[in-house]
């Protein structure tokens, strides 16, 4: 039985239709991420899960319970918000115990939960600060330690490190997936960022216009995209992505790449398609036959590594490599064993 299910979900404002035919089962203790561009839909699905947002159709279930027509407050989940949602007057154990006050629970047992949460965060000494005296950082640790005390049964991110800068990403992203591992929880996280995607996932739903181009752990969406959306949108630099026409097929198993004839053993190429190649899986250096020359736009230093920006004719060319590059014309080297194949409708061909 799926710990959360998703049955063919749809849902419009006026004649927008923002997901359609929408179906998912999750696993129970999985952490996942709805991943995609602004407007795919992923946090009109994340609203709808907390019953913020109407189902026009289909079903949402929680351990084979409907949710569809519960109030929020009935449905045993906790929602973290990108603006952390903190009241302004109140100090942080008032913001954290806030939610446990309409439990009718004691004085006592509120205080228990709260400083056991606090110690998780390591916020046992801001407990007295109000949200104006606190980092951003801070700010989400207590918003994130207002859902652990109601002790939900799924816990639900809303793009929760939009708003800090990219150090603290980087801390909060550490801290979340300790969180995640600790309390062995179930979490459905909304990001466009594919960093946090990657490092923080069990499995990463990519989304686009409301729908599912693929499910899946982050390594099989990284190293076995299904299309060039999900091969594009994951990855920095994004793939590579060349078309081969028509007439640069030379026969079944042939065709020319940038003037490169390229020969690929069991294909069987009859019309136009496209070949992706990541960044980094292109090389400085001979180590495969397929060589091509190209000239140099740009090179952007980030330290350990190069991206290089590069072009032959009209097609543009990404390279990742840590060498120091001061020619305006290189050549570079394509290993076959990296080429993705996509058919003419983008999707993933068998090579």
């Amino acid at each position: 039985m799926a710990f959360l299910k998703f049955e063919d979900i749809d849902k419009s404002f006026g004649e927008n239709n923002v997901i359609s035919k929408f179906n998912l089962e999750v696993e129970k203790g999985k952490f996942i991420v709805l991943l995609g561009p602004s407007g795919c839909g992923k946090s009109t699905l994340l609203r709808m899960i907390a019953g913020l947002e109407k189902i026009d159709y289909g079903k949402i279930l929680l351990e084979n319970n409907l949710l569809n027509n519960l109030l929020p407050s009935k449905r045993q989940i906790a929602m973290v918000f990108q603006s952390y949602a903190l009241y302004p007057h109140m100090n942080v154990f008032q913001n954290i115990s806030f939610g446990l006050k309409s439990e009718k629970i004691s004085k006592d047992q509120i205080k228990e939960k709260v400083i056991e949460a606090a110690k998780i965060l390591k916020i046992e000494d801001l407990l007295d600060r109000r949200p104006k005296e606190l980092s951003g950082g801070q700010r989400q640790r207590v918003a994130i330690g207002r859902a652990i005390t109601r002790n939900p049964k799924l816990f639900l991110f809303d793009e929760p490190l939009s708003n800090l800068d990219a150090a603290l990403r980087s801390e909060m992203r550490v801290e979340i997936s300790k969180l995640h591992k600790k309390l062995k929880s179930n979490i459905v996280y909304v990001t466009h960022d594919q960093i946090e995607a990657m490092t923080l996932a069990d499995r990463i739903v990519i989304m686009n216009n409301g729908k599912i181009e693929q499910f899946g752990s982050p390594e099989d969406i990284y190293n076995n995209p299904t299309n060039i959306f999900v091969a594009e949108f994951i990855g920095n630099p994004k793939m590579n992505i060349l078309k081969i026409k028509t007439q640069d097929i030379i026969n079944k198993s042939t065709f020319k790449l940038l003037n490169k004839e390229i020969r690929i053993e069991n294909s069987n190429f009859d019309r136009e398609f496209y070949i992706g190649i990541r960044p980094e899986d292109i090389s400085l250096e001979k180590k495969s036959e397929i060589a091509i020359d190209i000239n140099v736009d740009l090179v952007e230093n980030l330290g350990s590594e190069k991206i290089i920006y590069g072009h032959l004719d009209d097609t543009e060319i990404r390279i990742k490599s840590s060498k120091n590059i001061k020619d305006k014309n290189i050549t570079i080297y394509l290993p076959k064993n990296k080429l993705y194949l996509f058919d003419n409708n983008k999707n993933r061909l068998k090579a």
